[in-house]
């Protein structure tokens, strides 16, 4: 597999309290595998980045999952290197603009292969066939089949490329691709050459990769030799399609086509629309001997204002091309945010580390920090975009940030809450997509536009856990509550690509199967009635902090409307003491129905749940079996609905066991620690920890599906934390860690809450039995807790003890807390 390139480690002694002393991990980075699900559907972008930095730089192969740009299977060859991604989606292969390419054996500037079906190239293999690629955070590098390697490093808006050319090549040649997006999207484009410097401004618009509408894109490329000298570049032009054209330094869409004299001859280019347009320039080599290598650096500066504005970035961020600072320094950035969260390594193999950071590395790559980029809000306020995955995200991710990151996340709550007061006020002028959004950004948005509902607990979550420093952290209570009540009462003119149904949520307090409502597709009615029953949760726990007594008790009440899909008189075919399911409903109340079996790999008609006019089943990504395990608020009665205890934890057994838990998915995530509501929290052990044995890797296959920008990841942490979150309350459900001790650092409050494992022995390969059950329960953590020391107490034999180490029950009193308790 792609190699995880390792600097210096260093380590110290410091006292984390009165348990004693441990090791600090100053190089986290040393432990994160940027290529961990870059294949087999994962979708991970392992190029460089800042946390939440704009700019993501990497390598673009021809793979058909080339989501993210890169993958690691060798067969695919690299088609350039461009400057923004996003991470962990499906849909269509978003971003990638502005690649950059190296030409080395041009025999002359017209014959050079511009188009990138032509020049795209394979990249060198070892011997284990895995592609000759390198990443650790901040850092990409690869050895391209041509005999030229390629490194890459970040600042928030910039990219430093540097190519190593062979001493062969006498010409070193490098190519500017204005218009291949991802998406080959690109329209009007605009290039202009510096005829001196070879410095390329540019931009074209281009179409979003989720929902509708489109975005203008510029950038800046500056080029300097690298241990010498360039006065001035040998050569430059023009191409369109697989055409350059020396001498010519600019292209502007729409114009009238233009003959000019270069030499002795008359040349015709046509700027009307070209599928490919681009600039290529050409250096002159370090040394005149053929013995030397010759190494170039690019600084691209990217900009959603102007080229202007990525020259004004490049120049400020990246002033003197230092490659080698710009990336210390990203790693140093890395190092500080990665290492809040600090495990004590002692008895726990390498491929578990690696897993935890590599993880946690990835929730912080989007959504990402576009402050100030944004054309259609001119404000210094924060500004982020890529929230493609709010309905994966606030399950795990968001909860994980407020952790170790509320500084990062209270900007992104900010944001939330101003963005959607703005969509209320500016929607049917501003005509674009909305806040909140399930795949989705805001009605701010600029560069991709998702669709849907279902961002209420992550504005939630960030109150809960701070609304005593949210002014500090310079986020509106007033804004945040009215954004929720927005989301929660106000019904966008198109609710399918902001906010909710709410009207019809309202009238009949469930989303029936036959109603349809203009501004949306009329689908996924139950998935939508249990997530809505979910947000409106997480509005009551708002509205109960700020002493809203009558919202808190509409919120509440909205939030058991989950009971109004729930038909007691369904059974799973094949097994009929596995009785009630979530089911689709009509207006009248008279039942629709849907296979419990349908959506899964159980499924006999083989059936898939996607967000798509012709879903009228009423699931979104998740089975009936799954769903009706999905009552987050409210387990306690979820349990009574499904016969009390014990038939409740018969039905997590077959939904785990006959394959219905599906890690892939999102709405399946908590299924493994629900026992813990069942007072059987050794059984939640068990559980997570095969999952985690099953499903996860450091390989480049080592995630069962897409990363869902971050949220795949956010959940490996969690569970190898021996923790998990619900949501927009302070509750987190408690296991074993895997680890001897494990400690979060919260920079705001200064503070550090540790949990310290007595009498840990290690973790079991395949998940299973062990010397890892908790003896004692603990369901509750409060997160503003100004630094407390928890010890989990592990049993002291193993073998005599193993049944009842599974069997052990939390006692009375001590069972997680429902919405009514």
């Amino acid at each position: 597999m792609p190699r995880t390139r390792d600097v210096l480690f260093f380590s110290a002694i410091v006292l984390l309290g009165p348990a004693g002393s441990s090791a600090i991990i100053t190089d986290p980075a040393s432990y994160v595998n940027v290529f961990i699900g870059t294949t087999n559907g994962g979708h991970v972008f392992p190029g460089a980045t800042l946390p939440h930095g704009m700019v993501k730089v990497g390598m673009d192969t021809d793979s058909p999952g080339n989501q993210a740009g890169y993958d690691a299977d060798s067969a695919f060859k690299a088609t350039g290197f461009s400057q923004l991604h996003d991470t962990g989606t499906g849909g269509g292969a978003s971003l990638s603009n502005f690649k950059l390419w190296p030409l080395s054996r041009c025999s002359s500037f017209e014959s050079c292969t511009t188009s990138m079906h032509d020049r795209k190239a394979l990249r060198k293999t070892r011997s284990d066939g895995f592609p000759d690629d390198l990443g650790s955070p901040g850092y990409f590098a690869t050895n391209l089949s041509t005999g030229v390697r390629v490194e890459l490093t970040a600042s928030r808006r910039t990219a430093l490329h540097r190519y190593t050319f062979p001493a062969s090549s006498r010409i070193p040649r490098i190519l500017v691709d204005i218009t291949n997006d991802g998406m080959e999207s690109a329209f009007n484009p605009v290039v202009d050459i510096d005829s001196r410097t070879g410095r390329v401004t540019g931009g074209a618009r281009f179409s979003a990769s989720f929902g509708h509408g489109s975005y203008d894109l510029y950038t800046c490329v500056d080029f300097k030799g690298d241990g010498y000298s360039i006065p001035s570049v040998s050569e430059y032009g023009i191409y369109t399609g697989n055409e350059p054209v020396r001498g010519r330094a600019n292209f502007t869409h729409g114009t009238a086509s233009v003959l000019y004299q270069e030499d002795s001859y008359t040349h015709h280019v046509n700027p009307g629309y070209a599928s490919e347009i681009g600039a290529l320039i050409g250096f002159p080599p370090s040394s005149n001997t053929t013995h030397q290598s010759t190494t170039i650096l690019a600084r691209v500066g990217v900009s959603f204002i102007s080229s202007a504005q990525a020259c004004k970035s490049a120049e400020s961020e990246i002033p003197h091309f230092d490659f080698n600072a710009t990336r210390q320094k990203s790693r140093e950035v890395w190092n500080d945010l990665l290492g809040r969260v600090q495990v004590d390594t002692h008895g726990v193999d390498r491929e578990t580390i690696d897993l935890f950071y590599s993880s946690l590395y990835r929730t912080h790559i989007v959504p990402a920090d576009y402050t100030g980029e944004n054309p259609r809000w001119n404000s210094t306020e924060p500004y982020y975009d890529s929230f493609y995955c709010n309905w994966d995200t606030y399950r795990t991710l968001f909860p994980l940030m407020s952790l170790h990151d509320p500084a990062e996340f209270a900007r992104i709550d900010g944001f939330l809450s101003v963005a959607e007061l703005l969509c209320n006020n500016m929607y049917k002028e501003a005509a674009v997509s909305g806040a909140l959004g399930l795949y989705h950004v805001t009605c701010l948005s600029y560069s991709q536009r998702p669709r849907g509902e279902g961002g209420d607990p992550i504005l939630a979550e960030f109150f809960v856990k701070f609304h005593e420093h949210a002014a500090a952290l310079n986020v509106s209570a007033d804004a945040l509550y009215t954004a929720l009540l927005a989301d929660a009462e106000v019904q966008p003119d198109d609710w399918n690509l902001q906010g909710r149904q709410v009207d019809t949520w309202k009238k009949y307090n469930y989303i029936p199967s036959d109603i349809h409502s203009r501004g949306g597709m009329n689908t996924r009615q139950v998935s939508r009635t249990l997530e809505y029953a979910f947000n409106d949760f997480s509005i009551a726990q708002v509205s109960k902090i700020l002493d809203k007594t009558d919202d808190f008790i509409k919120y509440s009440r909205r939030a058991t409307n989950f009971f109004n899909v729930w038909n007691p008189n369904v059974t799973l075919p094949g097994h009929p003491e596995i009785k009630g399911m979530m089911q689709p409903r009509f207006a009248s109340g008279r039942w629709n129905y849907t296979d419990p079996r349908h959506c899964s790999p159980k499924d006999p008609t083989h059936s898939a749940c996607f967000l798509d006019g012709f879903n009228t089943d009423g699931f979104y990504e998740g089975s009936p079996m799954a769903y009706s395990q999905y009552v987050p608020q409210d387990t306690a009665r979820l349990i009574q609905m499904q016969g009390g205890k014990e038939a409740f934890i018969k039905r997590l057994d077959l939904v785990i066991d006959e394959g219905y838990f599906d890690v892939t998915d999102e709405p399946s995530q908590q299924i493994p620690f629900m026992y813990h509501y069942a007072n059987r929290p050794g059984l939640s052990t068990q559980r997570s920890r095969e999952t985690i044995s099953r499903f996860y890797n450091t390989t480049v296959h080592g995630l069962p599906g897409n990363d869902d920008s971050g949220a795949m990841g956010s959940y490996a942490v969690f569970y190898l934390a021996g923790m998990y979150p619900l949501p927009a309350t302070r509750q987190f459900l408690l296991s074993s860690p895997y680890f001897p001790k494990i400690s979060f650092f919260n920079p705001i409050l200064n503070t550090t809450t540790t949990f310290k494992v007595k009498g840990f022995k290690g973790n079991p390969k395949d998940g299973k039995g062990g010397k890892v059950f908790v003896k004692v329960c603990l369901n509750r953590w409060i997160i503003d807790l100004v630094g407390i020391l928890a010890h989990l107490y592990l049993p002291e034999r193993e073998d005599r003890r193993k049944a009842m180490e599974v069997e052990l029950l939390c006692g009375m009193g001590r069972l997680p807390t429902g919405l009514h308790d």
